[in-house]
């Protein structure tokens, strides 16, 4: 990145610490184009909020990960203009794994919450359409093709 980009990305970093504040958890900049950092479940929505509508950070996409007690969602914002990527990290619960929806910050998400839904088993508290996406409508209950747990019967 050029010196002008490299003072802009610190701007952001900087405005993503102020912003966000004891929200955060954890904070990585393992790289001038690369940070990573952590919130509490809870405080999603809010984040979400900053980095779309303050900090005017584009929701890319995200995913989710199964781990032995938690399950990991990243959701990745992309600040173009400055080639920076952000992923923040939270983590829900494995045998109740809830969060609430943030399709209406980032209208966007809308797909990518279904997504998981069917796949990971996740629910996204407020999604205003919570139906299958992929997989097939009568597809059993309870049944998370990308669960580390899941076995075809």
């Amino acid at each position: 990145m050029s010196g002008a980009a490299d003072n802009h990305g610190d701007e952001t970093v900087r405005q993503i610490k102020s912003a966000l504040g004891e929200r955060v958890l954890d904070f990585q900049q393992r790289s001038p184009k690369r940070i990573y950092l952590e919130v509490d479940a809870q405080n999603i929505t809010e984040t979400a909020a900053v980095m779309s509508d303050e900090l005017r950070g584009r929701l890319q996409t995200a995913s989710a990960v199964d781990g032995p007690q938690k399950i990991e969602i990243l959701y990745h914002w992309a600040f173009d203009s400055i080639g920076l990527v952000v992923s923040v990290r939270t983590r829900i619960d494995r045998e109740q794994p809830e969060i609430a929806s943030i399709t209406t910050i980032c209208p966007s998400a809308h797909w990518i919450e279904r997504e998981m839904w069917e796949l990971m088993g996740i629910t996204f508290a407020g999604h205003p359409d919570m139906r299958h996406l992929l997989l097939l409508d009568d597809w059993p209950d309870g049944k998370y093709p990308l669960r580390r747990d899941y076995r075809k019967d």
